[in-house]
């Protein structure tokens, strides 16, 4: 059965076009991981005309060995051994210098402003959703599918961004900043499996290579998820000490750099012998201060977005009581949400902990599954 046939109207084909899948030209997005590697065979298996593609993202020479992250040299060969073995075309482009410039550059900026930045969503909004989604169009496809764990469904307004099926799965979080006319020409043939073990499975009836390859953990370019490393090796001598204050401003320690600090951080603060636990706060970058204070400290009501993607139907108009997430791995919770000059503001019913700036703020509807967007923390109080 085609991935998600139970979401297309009857007389399309699995991938919502009124066509023969040998007349439909779809681009896959290929990592080299289980998911994309699926969603190929699958498609192709169907009898679609696919194209697979993968991007070269970094120098990969130096990441061969590396376990845990997608983009690497071995996740091409496999993205090239899994094309071999269905029979389609396979292309390797070469996108380092624009990686570079569109996401690890504003990375390594932004942990330097005392940010925690999200790289996989700027990779998604402007090398996946963008650049390679142009290539996609110049080939001549009629879309583009990726093996994301998310469902699009085309509403009477239009195509409709919702959580995958998995909820263990869903990457809505990552993928809040699609706008609507790359929904319109992306497909997610995933989004409606109930779990993992279903991906593996196919690729085991398909033969894939990469069925029992472990699934990627790390972001592509920080190996073993040390972020101070690379961002030392990206601006020398960026990791300049300084003082470790309470919220009062009192001198408590020492620290070897703030970009080795996450608002929320409790561990490795050197400042023991206290009353009570502490935890990181807020980072002042221009001070190079890592303010901690006690806990109730991190609970933050009011949060302030900008660049902010508005999937709903019509303009972002008035206040909307709508569900938020504030990081990735948290449970979406009510708010109200409103536009505000330069983006909006988000109202929590209940406090939330570690709201951090560089993080996203998602927006889903109060009920159903429907993803209405996102935008990019600026301040929380």
């Amino acid at each position: 059965m085609p991935l998600d046939q139970l979401a297309m109207p009857s007389g399309l084909n699995s991938l919502g076009f009124a066509k023969a899948p040998a007349d439909t030209r779809v681009v896959v997005a290929m990592s080299g991981g289980v998911d994309s590697s699926v969603v190929a065979a699958q498609l192709k298996e169907e009898g679609y005309d696919v194209v697979g593609v993968t991007l070269q993202l970094y120098d990969h020479g130096a990441a061969l060995a590396k376990k845990g992250a997608c983009c690497a040299g071995r996740d091409i060969h496999d993205a090239r051994r899994v094309a071999e073995t269905m029979g389609f075309p396979h292309y390797v482009l070469d996108y380092e210098t624009l990686f570079r410039e569109s996401v690890i550059d504003e990375f390594a900026d932004s942990y330097l402003a005392g940010a925690t930045p999200v790289p996989c969503i700027r990779c998604n909004e402007r090398v996946k959703f963008r650049d390679l989604l142009n290539v996609a169009r110049d080939l001549d496809a009629d879309c583009m599918a990726t093996g994301h764990y998310i469902r699009r469904f085309d509403g009477p307004h239009g195509p409709e961004l919702h959580r995958a099926a998995d909820a263990a799965r869903d990457q809505s979080y990552f993928l809040f900043s699609t706008t609507p006319e790359q929904l319109a020409f992306l497909r997610f043939p995933l989004g409606g499996l109930a779990s993992k073990a279903e991906t593996r499975a196919l690729a085991a009836r398909h033969g894939l290579p990469v069925a029992d390859k472990p699934d990627s953990q790390d972001i592509c370019f920080v190996p073993n998820g040390n972020y101070a490393a690379v961002i030392e090796k990206l601006r020398p001598g960026a990791a300049e000490p300084g003082e470790i204050v309470d919220h009062e401003g009192r001198v408590l320690g020492r620290h070897d750099g703030v970009i080795r600090y996450t608002v929320g951080q409790r561990r490795g603060l050197g400042i023991g012998g206290l009353d009570e636990p502490l935890f990181v706060v807020r980072l002042d970058a221009d001070k190079r201060q890592v303010v901690v204070g006690p806990r109730e400290l991190l609970r933050s009501r009011n949060v302030a977005l900008k660049e902010v993607n508005w999937l709903g139907d019509g303009p972002l108009e008035g206040e909307h009581e709508v569900l938020v997430r504030v990081r990735s791995t948290r449970q979406p919770v009510p708010a109200t949400l409103r536009p505000a000059p330069g983006g909006a503001e988000v109202t929590l019913f209940t406090p939330e902990e570690g709201v951090a700036p560089g993080q996203a703020c998602v927006f889903y509807a109060p009920e159903g599954t429907r993803v209405l967007g996102g935008g990019w923390i600026v301040r929380a109080a």
